[in-house]
């Protein structure tokens, strides 16, 4: 567990029209050469996703299959039956579990592949949500598009790497549910995105880690997958655990930004496992062999950011 709050900081906000109350979910990793005072999330008395919920996802672009692997592995990970060993991705999850309403347990649904680009090759926030709907909208599911590489996005790379926020069923006007989008920043914006797998395009200079999954790309999306993920389920609808303004607000892992192991700080990641035959950095185990570098959460027992442990 890092003894203080993330001495690197959200340094861009983004507030959106098209939806009411929207929560930014994951920044750029720029960095701050000072050191932040202590966040507390305030709990807002709102609903949290709890119990059963399926992620159903939305793959637009061109995914490998080892690509969707990597990602759907991780969400397998969340709730392993045998957890893997320890430090785990189970147990990192764990920590949601100390936020008001009880554990929250992940299961795969559908998945949806747009390989043919069907909106085009660049889009706006209000078509993920359209690409968001087409799984069905359902009050226990959180719906989660990921974009290629290949594929712009309004304000990725410059505001945000992902983001998650919530919306009315089309065709049940009565349910509401959350969703969430990340892109693969492999070719648009490695220094922001998949830091610290690339060279931070801000900040101090330090090199690289290698990627426990070879993919600097995908395992940069799997830090921003983990940051919306808690978000959506914390803060679902914009009313539950955040600090700060309700548009731009630190949620459970945004609070924690930059630190992956004890001894983080403005671009050093921490103290961090490396995989002797590979030279990858990670920290935590997941199903089928997975490695993965996952970021801080912030937990409601100690008001401190918890590495996986």
């Amino acid at each position: 567990m890092a003894s203080l709050y993330p001495l690197t900081l959200l340094v861009s906000l983004l507030f959106f029209s098209s939806l009411p109350n929207p929560a930014i979910a994951t920044a750029p990793r720029m960095l701050f050469l000072v050191e932040q005072a202590p966040v507390v999330l305030e709990y807002h008395n709102g609903p949290l996703l709890k119990g059963n919920i399926t992620v159903q996802l939305v793959w637009y672009g061109k995914f490998s299959p080892a690509q969707r692997s990597i990602l759907v592995d991780f969400f397998l990970s969340l709730n392993a039956r045998k957890a893997p060993q320890h430090p785990s991705v189970k147990s990192w999850w764990s920590t949601t579990t100390h936020y008001k309403g009880g554990p929250c347990t992940i299961v795969v649904g559908k998945q949806i592949l747009d390989q043919k680009y069907s909106l085009g090759k660049s889009l706006t926030q209000l078509q993920i949500k359209r690409l968001a709907s087409r799984p069905g909208g359902k009050s226990d599911a959180i719906n989660v598009v990921f974009t290629s590489s290949d594929v712009t996005v309004e304000d990725f790379c410059t505001n945000e790497c992902g983001n998650h926020g919530y919306k009315w069923d089309n065709r049940n006007k009565s349910v509401k549910f959350a969703y969430a989008w990340v892109g693969n920043p492999a070719t648009q914006c490695p220094g922001l995105c998949s830091w610290p797998f690339h060279e931070p395009l801000y900040g101090p200079q330090t090199p690289p880690l290698v990627a426990p999954n070879r993919d600097v790309g995908v395992d940069g999306m799997v830090i921003n997958l983990a940051t919306v993920l808690a978000g959506a389920v914390t803060n679902p609808f914009d009313n539950a655990y955040y600090e700060g303004p309700e548009a731009g607000s630190l949620e459970a892992v945004s609070a924690c930004t930059g630190i992956f192991g004890n001894g983080a700080y403005p671009g050093y990641p921490g103290q961090l496992p490396v995989d002797k035959k590979t030279g990858a950095s990670y920290n935590a185990f997941g199903v089928n062999g997975r490695k993965y570098l996952l970021p801080a959460m912030w937990d409601p027992y100690t008001s401190n950011c918890k590495i996986p442990a």
